[in-house]
């Protein structure tokens, strides 16, 4: 699972004119995952069902 901040410097993924991101392949707003044990949220496309990591 790469991160939010190497896929956006990679063109995995975009952001769009109100800085919501954006999976570069599907051009769809990604859906949160939140777990309040964990540090990290996870963010998934749900259309190709591919994941990021964003430390919060």
């Amino acid at each position: 699972m790469k991160s939010v901040r190497k896929a956006l410097r990679d063109g995995e993924l975009d952001k769009d004119t109100y800085d919501r991101l954006v999976c570069g392949e599907c051009e769809k707003p990604l859906k949160t995952e939140n777990d309040p044990d964990q540090i990290k949220t996870v963010r998934i496309c749900p259309d190709c069902d591919e994941e990021w990591k964003e430390i919060r």
